[in-house]
């Protein structure tokens, strides 16, 4: 009777062993699978950031065009915005800033025949593109203008340079061949040591400043009417002061010698 029990707890001892080993093995095999679900799913999460990181790098980084554009023609696009068409090539959107130098030759600005291109603001060419399309050169940087200079009838249809024949304002200053007189008109603000005044047609004339500019205020740049400070009617004002006005507006008396401002009086 021993020798029968003893055998039915060997085999039932052997049979238990069996079914934890089995146990142990499928929770063994669980694991594993769920710690190789995990781990691709680590890595696809991973693999699609690093993606999305350098999409997000890349549109960061993106610049617009740059070059230069010759013998084109600008067309109005939207406020500040313009298309620039050269022959050969795609039509190419640009952007004006406040710095970008604008030259023109009787069609933005300026007089036709005129040896030294007039400086123009970025308001005339707006308002002589809308007209109809101007030919013109166009240099730009990251896809805003920095130079767009209008192109004399004999350039048009030509390949050079541009620089054939004509000077902008600064390199006439730099020959001799700024331009000289006197205006009375409204002085306004077109980068630092650069200003424009409006003649009673309304062109505007762009000038420098130099540090022998001399600036005298009546209550519009500087001081008021009552003063005779230094014997000239008025008080002597600084080029800060002038900056300050300047980017308001005010009407003055200014005289230019070779492109460049001797004497601005305001007219209060």
């Amino acid at each position: 009777m021993n020798r029968h029990l003893r055998k039915a707890v060997v085999v039932a001892a052997a049979v238990t062993a069996g079914l934890v080993m089995t146990a142990c093995q499928n929770g063994s095999d669980d694991a594993s699978s769920g710690e190789s679900g995990a781990g691709a799913a680590a890595v696809a999460d991973k693999a699609s950031g690093a993606k999305k990181s350098k999409e997000s790098e890349e549109s960061k980084t993106s610049k617009g065009v740059s070059g230069s554009f010759k013998n084109g023609t600008v067309t109005y696009l939207a406020p500040y915005k313009y298309i620039v068409s050269v022959q050969g090539k795609d039509d190419q959107q640009f952007l004006v800033a406040e710095d970008t130098e604008v030259y023109g030759v009787g069609t933005i600005c300026g007089e036709a025949g005129a040896k030294v291109d007039a400086p123009c603001t970025t308001d005339q060419l707006e308002a002589a593109v809308k007209k109809d399309a101007v030919s013109a050169d166009v240099e730009m940087t990251n896809g805003v203008a920095t130079l767009v200079s209008e192109r004399r009838a004999a350039q048009q249809g030509g390949s050079g340079s541009g620089s054939d024949g004509r000077d902008t304002v600064v390199e006439g200053i730099d020959k001799g061949k700024g331009v000289s007189g006197t205006w009375f008109g409204n002085v306004s603000y077109l980068a630092p040591g650069k200003y424009t005044v409006s003649d009673l047609k309304g062109v505007e004339q762009q000038f420098l400043l130099a540090e022998d500019t001399e600036i005298w205020g009546y209550g519009d740049i500087c001081g008021d009417s009552n003063t005779d400070e230094g014997g000239q009617g008025g008080t002597e004002c600084t080029e800060a002061e002038l900056e300050a006005a300047a980017k308001k507006g005010f009407g003055a008396e200014v005289v230019v010698s070779n492109g460049i401002a001797t004497t601005i009086r305001d007219d209060h």
